[in-house]
Order: structure tokens, then sequence, then C-alpha cells
């Protein structure tokens, strides 16, 4: 049998029951944005990397407000997310070379929602054959950059 080790999961595993707060308003509060994965701020949203990705590069996209439902979001709220989807694959074209992306909102449990009390954009890169047998046969997902590699990649296309 072959191990594909992913230490990093660790954290998520033993925190995911029994989190405390809001890990999207931490980041949003956070002062060192490279340790809290943020790449963008703006009056009404702001763009995070997330931390367990399901492809290299996935973002979100985040109302700086902490709400559950889009329907309650106010316009300038929608549009300052969208604005930064928008950018996003803008810059994911460039830095990553993504040749299409995954965009979507899950919204309630029953939609496979892990947050659900602040409503938040994904934007996950995708590439020509980046799916393979791994999750099929092995129920692995790689991911084949470091967290911080990729950031630092990313980070200057949101300046």
């Amino acid at each position: 049998m072959q191990r594909i080790w992913a230490p990093w999961r660790m954290k998520y595993i033993e925190n995911a029951e029994s989190a405390d707060g809001c890990f999207l308003c931490d980041a949003r509060d956070s002062d060192n944005d490279r340790e809290s994965l943020v790449l963008k701020r703006d009056r009404d949203a702001f763009l995070v990397m997330n931390r367990y990705p399901y492809a290299n590069a996935h973002l979100m996209a985040v109302p700086n407000r902490h709400i559950g439902e889009i329907e309650e979001l106010e316009p300038d709220e929608l549009v300052a997310v969208m604005a930064l989807v928008q950018e996003s694959i803008k810059a994911l074209k460039k830095a990553v070379g993504a040749q299409g992306f995954n965009v979507g909102i899950n919204i309630g449990r029953a939609a496979g929602a892990g947050i659900l009390d602040h409503v938040h954009v994904h934007i996950v890169p995708r590439w020509n054959g980046d799916t393979n047998f791994m999750p099929i046969f092995g129920e692995v997902k790689c991911i084949n950059e470091h967290l911080l590699d990729t950031y630092d990649k990313l980070r200057p296309y949101f300046d």
C-alpha cells in the first residue's frame, strides 16, 4: 500500500467539531494576511485561500459582514463579492494557468455547506486532465503545491 502524507489536514480534523467562532471572520480580522491567507480586502468583501482546498489555488470570495443567507446581502456586498470572483478568475489564469473554473455557493447543510452562517463563493481552478484515478480508487485528493507557496504566487495579482 502506498501512503500519501498530508500532515496539514490534522489541524482541520482535530478542530472540525470544536472550532469556536467563524474562521472567515477570524481571517477578515487578522493582522497577518499571509498567515490568514487573505489575498485582497475591499470595503464590503475579501478574498481568502481555502486552507483545506478541493484543488490547488482554491479561493473564496467572502462578504465582510457575517451573514449566512445570500438573500440577506446588500446589493453592494453582492457586487463586491462577484467583483472578487471575476478578479480571481483573471488572476488564476495568469498565475497558475487555470484552464477552467468551478464557481459556486453551497447554501444550507443539504447542499453541502460546511459553514452555515457566513456565506461565501468558492472559486476552484481546473486544468485539462486534472482528475485521475486517485480520488476514485484511492479516496485521496492530491494538492500539488504548499499553501504558502501558492499564496506567494497569487498575492502580486491582487495589489
